[in-house]
């Protein structure tokens, strides 16, 4: 785990700017108490480009937490819708996209699949961040908002490695198989899946292109 922070913590450095915005986002999220879980740089930047390359206007994000990732998404987009169960959460992202100057995104506070089951509007690109128990409800969801094109993020999709055991009564492996199955059948969805390394540990994420 140091080896992988180090290396982590090296590309960061190489290929990024500092920017008072973002830490300040993880700075304000730590001292609320919220669970040091946002995304590393270096994957809040991928999203950033994946959203650029895909020409994504409108994005859907489904797990805001403190806003971390919102703002490399907004940052890339016209809009962006983002979903969060708990309104303390909610609160402290609210006060980070204001801290960076974000006015293009929407913090929808409830229940993400109830939330979901409201919005009508086309996404062009998607990322999936909430609890993976309900991942195949929430890419459902997303599938339904989606057209040729959109591509959709999961992250946390490897589970240390645990989603390869077939044994496995973790809800959250359990969601995460069932969320392939889904994939793999869907007829309009290309997906991969990729085992990452770093500051997160052992993890990974699927990419989904809809057809």
């Amino acid at each position: 785990m140091d080896l992988y922070a180090d290396v982590d913590a090296y590309l960061v450095d190489a290929l990024q700017e500092p920017d008072d915005a973002l830490s300040g986002a993880l700075e304000r999220s730590a001292a609320a108490g919220l669970p040091p879980i946002a995304v590393a740089p270096n994957q809040g930047k991928l999203l950033h480009l994946l959203v650029r390359i895909a020409g994504a206007r409108r994005v859907l994000e489904i797990g805001t937490l403190g806003g971390y990732s919102t703002i490399w998404l907004a940052r890339a987009a016209e809009h962006v819708t983002t979903l969060e169960l708990d309104p303390r959460h909610a609160e402290v992202a609210r006060e980070n996209l204001a801290s960076a100057g974000i006015t293009n995104v929407e913090v929808l506070v409830g229940p993400a699949l109830e939330t979901l089951a409201t919005l009508t509007e086309p996404v062009d690109f998607a990322f999936v961040d909430a609890d993976k128990a309900n991942n195949p409800r929430y890419v459902e969801q997303v599938l339904r908002l989606s057209h040729p094109g959109t591509v959709i993020v999961i992250d946390n999709t490897v589970r240390q490695g645990r989603v390869a055991d077939a044994s496995s009564s973790d809800s959250d492996v359990l969601g995460t198989r069932e969320l392939f199955d889904l994939l793999r059948a869907h007829p309009q969805v290309d997906a991969t899946t990729i085992q990452t390394v770093g500051s997160k540990g052992h993890d990974g994420f699927t990419l989904a292109l809809v057809r």
